[in-house]
């Protein structure tokens, strides 16, 4: 499945075992941070990270306008935008489609049944191919100023949604949500039933982790130099450090056993979260006349 150009930089990926530490930025130019051009990029991924892959199949000249203005308003139902969090979703989807190559399989978004419901369950929901087999990718996301809240609020969700009868329920959800003309349904279908272990499933599961916040570097940084790469990085070490070892004390406190689980820590450093979301507000708003 094609997807739109890459747009944002990699500045930090450390890959391990346990899953890769990995940052992604905007970047600069002309000495200020591209708040513009992230917002013009994110619009280019509306249609696939709201639109079924039924729809997505049949976009092209001339109904591109049409999809991507009926993706726009899946995905802007409410003046109450600075509350939520679909933008955080679109950055994670964005990232993982970006830099793993991941498919989507399920575009939760698109089955809201009111108007300004959030979307419970998993962030996303994506497939990466592996050896004539699915691996899961179930991802989490918080779109946050502050990135220690961010790292409190993730860490008890991720161990919140690790429970069997929840994962076992999210499983029902989204075998229900799977579009039938997606070519890896039955795959996927398969590794979600109710007959397969979960232990089977993680071997072949990995959760995506993006965490938004206001960074001290990015804010007082107007190039991507050294000096800019050496700040950001001890900013990001850091705060790798702490996301694990908070969700590894989350879980030693609810599991008694471990679970052989990959976990992918996706940064995202903003220079001020509140400027983003005015101007993806601003296009979101022209897509809907």
């Amino acid at each position: 499945m094609e997807h739109p150009d890459s747009f944002l930089n990699i500045i930090f990926h450390e890959i391990s075992e346990t899953g890769d530490d990995l940052a992604l930025c905007a970047g600069f130019e002309r000495g200020q941070w591209r708040n513009e051009q992230l917002a013009d990029h994110m619009m280019e991924w509306l249609p696939e990270f709201a639109l079924e892959y039924s729809e997505l199949s049949e976009i092209g000249h001339a109904n591109a306008l049409r999809m991507t203005k009926k993706a726009a308003k899946i995905v802007y139902q409410t003046e109450k935008y600075g509350l939520r969090g679909e933008f955080g979703e679109l950055l994670l989807h964005i990232a993982i489609r970006q830099v793993y190559e991941t498919l989507p399989a399920v575009s939760k978004i698109y089955y809201k049944s009111a108007v300004n419901e959030t979307v419970k369950g998993f962030d996303a929901v994506h497939v990466v191919r592996k050896d004539n087999d699915l691996e899961l990718w179930i991802g989490e996301t918080k779109f946050y100023e502050n990135i220690t809240k961010a790292i409190y609020d993730v860490s008890k969700e991720i161990v919140d949604h690790l429970e069997t009868d929840y994962l076992r329920s999210e499983f029902i959800l989204i075998k229900n949500k799977i579009d039938p003309s997606w070519p890896e349904a039955e795959k996927l279908k398969k590794l979600l039933h109710a007959n397969t272990s979960l232990d089977e499933v993680f071997k072949k599961a990995c959760i995506p982790i993006l965490l938004t916040y206001d960074s001290d570097v990015v804010g007082v940084s107007g190039v991507s130099n050294d000096e800019y790469r050496e700040k950001i990085r001890g900013e990001l070490i850091n705060t790798y450090a702490r996301l694990r070892e908070k969700i590894g004390s989350e879980y030693k406190n609810r599991f008694t056993q471990d679970f052989p689980l990959t976990a992918h820590v996706i940064l995202v450093p903003l220079r001020e979260k509140k400027k983003l979301i005015a101007a993806l507000d601003e296009r979101l708003k022209a897509l809907q006349i």
